[in-house]
């Protein structure tokens, strides 16, 4: 199977120039390739992973990545369909340039003859004057052709400011510069931002250079109609600072069983045969949720390292009282229990009723105690059979936590402070 075969198995071909001209591209000499990510936050988050991981695959295929940071185009802002784009300061785009160039490392290779390259579009856009804008790049784009992208239609009504209008035009010098720097004869990203690839690839050709090829990957919404990359909690960030590992693995064990083989094929590393053999094992025993667990844990290793994949492992599994909870660190603990709720105790601990009932596991005391009578409650995975005891300090996980559980399923947090 060619590398567009299994791209294209994979459905994550939407769109490109020349479907021909592309497969040549990509099966014959390795080509240098770019795709770009605007630091308009301070991480990625996973909607990111379908273009960074692509990036992996056509290295892993002999290909050269070029991972552009957009320390130039993240102070602009792609227009959006809503409404402007709040501008961030210089300084603050900088900062979000080094925090996602370091956050992109683990998903490509920087050694051999496919060593990825990071560039930052600032290098070329900031030393150009006004007048060379203008006069190299901005003498190739017919404002009738700009008017017509449908993002810019969209907004001439509600209003657009030059500063977003010309977005497409530094984009485009992107292509162009990387393709006179680096050699770069491909870029691909979402579909959403075919107006901006293409307009990229016809700029380069009227600049005299190329050809060169472009694709888009589809933008990814689950079954039941909303974005992909969103929890309870908002977005879900690669920063294990600002989504814990255990939160991230736990946000593909939840995935619907009607999105998980299509995430498989878009996310996963394994060869079409594993994935075929995953989807019919796991449509056998839908129960187990194989193909959720089998993403998470791939996923999560490869975003955060082994060793946080198996901590979050074992603490969805200690949880709920299929392993032992003193193997998971502190920091495994405290973001679990967050995710599930955790209560904050000062000074004098409170019995086990009042505990559940204060967790907000049970509505009462009177139902607190009825629980504890019919054997459904526990703490750190032993079953409470005293209501009115109080925990010891012996009972608190590294000197602070009490993990409370009703039943199979349910559980809370308690970190105690004298």
């Amino acid at each position: 199977m060619t590398l567009l075969d299994d791209l294209t198995w994979r459905g994550l071909i939407q769109d490109s120039t020349d479907p021909a001209a592309l497969a040549e591209a990509l099966t014959g000499d390795p080509i240098t390739f770019y795709v770009g990510f605007d630091p308009t936050a301070a991480s990625l988050h996973v909607g990111h992973l379908m273009q960074v991981i692509t990036a992996g695959r056509l290295q892993r295929a002999g290909h050269r990545p070029l991972l552009l940071v957009g320390g130039a185009t993240g102070q602009i802002g792609d227009p959006r369909e809503s409404a402007e784009r709040s501008l961030n300061s210089p300084e603050v785009v900088q900062g979000w340039v080094e925090r996602i160039r370091a956050q992109l490392a683990p998903f490509v290779t920087y050694d051999g003859d496919s060593a990825a390259t990071l560039v930052n579009n600032l290098d070329w856009t900031g030393p150009t004057s006004v007048i060379e804008f203008l006069r190299d790049v901005g003498k190739h784009f017919p404002v009738n052709k700009m008017l017509a992208r449908d993002v810019v239609r969209n907004r001439l009504e509600s209003g657009i400011s030059f500063t977003e209008f010309s977005y497409q035009l530094l984009q485009a010098n992107d292509f162009y510069q990387l393709h006179q720097r680096h050699g770069c004869m491909l870029q691909f990203g979402g579909s959403d931002q075919w107006g901006n690839i293409t307009a990229g690839v016809d700029f380069v050709r009227r600049r005299g250079a190329g050809p060169v090829h472009a694709f888009t990957t589809p933008l990814v919404l689950k079954a039941d109609g909303t974005k992909f990359g969103k929890s309870e909690g908002g977005a879900v960030w690669l920063d294990p600072e600002m989504t814990s590992p255990y939160a991230f693995y736990q946000f593909w064990i939840n995935a619907d069983d009607r999105d998980v083989n299509n995430y498989l094929r878009f996310f996963s590393f394994k060869s079409r045969e594993e994935l075929e053999e995953l989807e019919k094992a796991t449509a056998d025993r839908p129960q187990a949720r194989l193909a959720q667990r089998a993403l998470a844990l791939e996923i999560t290793a490869l975003v955060h390292g082994d060793t946080e994949a198996e901590q979050a492992v074992m603490a969805s599994q200690a949880l709920f009282g299929r392993g032992s909870l003193d193997s998971l660190s502190a920091e495994t603990l405290r973001a679990a229990l967050g995710e599930a709720g955790l209560l904050p105790v000062r000074g004098e601990m409170p019995n086990y009723s009042t505990l559940l009932k204060e967790t907000g596991l049970v509505a009462s005391a009177n139902e607190a105690r009825r629980t504890i009578t019919e054997g459904g409650a526990y703490v750190n995975n032993e079953r409470i059979t005293d209501g009115e005891a109080v925990p010891g300090a012996d009972t608190l996980l590294h000197g602070q936590f009490l993990v409370l559980r009703r039943g199979k399923r349910t559980f809370a947090g308690v970190e105690y402070s004298a």
